[in-house]
């Protein structure tokens, strides 16, 4: 026997007990991972590294199909009405979380209309500033932003995009003032930061971005992990200055609500299985993300916690739709 195809069946064996008997004959026909946004972003690079793995593990074929729209939520819809078996999955990011904060008619409940399978990978975020603030370190920033009686400017990807609320939810529990100017995509805003336009980005890593501030055009203040990152050896953490403050990017599955718990503990030990292969970490790093998987339990209490801070900036800064 394969020697991942008899780490699964032990996994299962331990972890569902009788259960299992129950998820016997899933899956006999191919499974479909919904992406929330278009071929040839992360999200779908994830999906695709995995899929050839998975599909073996499972004995069949997983089909990935791309809906985007929306800001996922054409995506998340769709899932959220499928039928509870397990055939069609959402491989949303921590996005998935917002539209149906800002947006009464976003056509899902996050947390009502999923079951969680488990988390995926994860992408730190960093906190960069431009050259015009004064001093180096995160320390230095705050001194210089708590003083600014207008408040900082930061950019985002876009108005509501989980960059403009976690840049918001940092000044917050960070104690400054701040002001949003929105831009279309994330180069954007590194050139944005990089001109001095704005003086402070929260978002994501890219190779563009650490190239700036590997130039010295832009400086690098921290990143949003809660321990040190391996991606950015050296990088102090947001929250070794600023307690209780971590901002990442989840990457998760989620199924349909009322998925049997059988099904959704094979669908769970299959991508554990394959996210502990080292060659799939090789492939993630590049791309700024981290094997980061976990129980179903575990990726909805996750999902619950970061709602609720979501929630709670959202209407602090009284944060709307487009």
């Amino acid at each position: 026997m394969n020697p991942s195809k008899r780490a699964l069946i032990l996994a299962l064996t331990l972890g569902a007990g009788a259960s299992w008997a129950q998820a016997d004959n899933f899956p006999s026909r191919p499974v479909t991972i919904v992406v929330p946004y278009p071929a040839g972003g992360t999200s779908d690079g994830q999906v695709r590294m995995i899929q050839e793995s998975l599909s073996k593990l499972l004995d069949q074929p997983v089909v990935v199909e791309n809906k985007p729209g929306a800001s996922g939520a054409i995506a998340a819809q769709h899932v959220a009405r499928s039928k509870p078996d397990g055939y069609t999955l959402l491989y949303p990011n921590g996005g998935v979380l917002i539209p149906p904060l800002i947006n009464e008619k976003a056509g899902y409940d996050a947390l009502k209309d999923f079951k969680p399978v488990t988390l995926v990978t994860s992408v730190p975020m960093v906190l960069v500033a431009s050259k015009s603030v004064p001093g180096n370190s995160l320390a230095d920033f705050l001194q210089y932003a708590r003083k600014e009686p207008k408040g900082i400017l930061y950019a985002s990807a876009g108005t509501a995009s989980f960059g403009h609320i976690a840049s918001a939810r940092f000044a917050q529990v960070a104690g400054f003032k701040v002001e949003h100017v929105p831009y279309k995509g994330e180069a954007n805003t590194t050139l944005a930061v990089r001109s001095g336009e704005v003086q402070m980005l929260l978002t994501t890593p890219s190779s563009a971005m650490l190239g700036q501030v590997q130039q010295g055009n832009i400086k690098l203040l921290g990143v949003g992990t809660a321990k040190p990152s391996p991606l950015l050896p050296g990088t102090p953490t947001i929250n070794s200055t600023v307690p209780g403050f971590t901002s990442e990017i989840w990457f998760g599955l989620l199924a349909p609500a009322g998925t049997p718990d059988a099904v959704v503990n094979k669908i769970n030990a299959a991508v554990k299985t394959v996210m502990a292969d080292t060659s799939i970490r090789d492939k993630l790093q590049p791309t700024g993300a981290l094997p980061q998987t976990s129980t179903p339990a575990e990726f909805g209490k996750l999902m619950q916690e970061e709602s609720a801070q979501l929630r709670e900036v959202i209407n602090k800064y009284g944060i709307k739709a487009e």
